[in-house]
């Protein structure tokens, strides 16, 4: 789930930082980070916290400082004068007259810095009252993460509450597709015997194994258990994505056996079933995306 928060917090010396902290979906946790230079105990600490704290998500933690004194500019002589020793040699070699713009030189890639590490005297306050700060950073993100995952299991609930409706209508319609299995039956025995009389215990019981080959209570049956258990898994919380996503799986093959199963049926009453048997998937296709949001 998406998430993000940040936090404000300075050093007794002087020093003021602010650690920000976003997530977006991933299958595992995958840290990332974003520090100072010379903090690496300190990241070390924070990626022990995360872990203890959060179970999925790509996260990136970033912490810039904010000093009160001016920053420290460094200006790399010995670079900008071999930039510009270069710039006279090439100006001589091909006769082109001029000196070169400081102003440009100046802003070329490593000639001038502002210090932005961490001194070691400042490190010990910084990472105890970075430290200080964490739990609180790490309660904004679930909150605004609880609050995704509480508008997405909403509508996983309606999803779900759809599939069982499109269930009941299934079941409501299956006395019609065997009646009209049996009327098919007989109209092909009929051209096919050219008026033979057949006998008609042998006619119902053709009818009966047609009829079991593509009744689809079981499927139902099952479908409604399956989509009982997965609003109740949604009210109980806690980790969910991959027992929810395994409940889908059981579902859509309930929806593939029940499509395969009426394929060859005729009728208005099979014609809509293999709708309703569509619906199903395309809504269980919907779920399954919005379960990879889910923790």
């Amino acid at each position: 789930m998406t998430g993000y928060a940040n936090v404000r917090g300075s050093v007794r010396d002087g020093v003021a930082f602010t650690v920000a902290i976003k997530s977006v979906n991933h299958r595992f946790l995958d840290l990332g980070m974003r520090l100072p230079t010379n903090c690496d105990g300190l990241e070390m600490q924070i990626r022990k916290m995360l872990k203890e704290r959060l179970r999925r998500g790509h996260v990136d933690v970033t912490l810039q400082l904010d000093r009160k004194a001016s920053a420290e500019i460094q200006l790399n002589a010995g670079l900008l004068d071999a930039y510009m020793q270069a710039y006279r040699a090439a100006a001589k070699e091909h006769g082109v007259a001029g000196e070169p713009d400081l102003s440009a030189m100046l802003r070329i890639s490593g000639v001038m810095s502002a210090e932005s590490g961490v001194a070691g005297e400042e490190m010990a306050g910084l990472e105890a009252a970075v430290m200080e700060r964490m739990g609180e950073l790490v309660d904004g993100l679930n909150a605004v993460r609880a609050q995704e995952g509480a508008t997405l299991a909403a509508e996983l609930k309606a999803s779900m509450l759809r599939l069982g409706a499109f269930g009941e209508e299934m079941a409501g319609l299956r006395n019609g597709v065997r009646e009209g299995q049996f009327e098919r039956l007989r109209s092909r025995l009929a051209e096919l015997t050219q008026g033979v009389p057949v006998s008609e215990e042998r006619l119902l019981a053709e009818a009966a194994v047609l009829a079991e080959k593509s009744d689809v209570e079981e499927e139902i049956v099952r479908l409604r258990t399956h989509v009982e258990r997965f609003i109740a898994m949604l009210d109980e919380g806690g980790e969910l994505g991959k027992r929810l996503d395994f409940l889908l799986q059981e579902l859509n093959r309930e929806a593939n056996t029940m499509l395969s199963k009426t394929s060859g049926a005729a009728g208005a009453n099979s014609l809509r079933i293999t709708e309703l048997g569509l619906e199903m998937k395309a809504e269980i296709e919907k779920a399954r995306e919005q379960v990879q949001n889910l923790e």
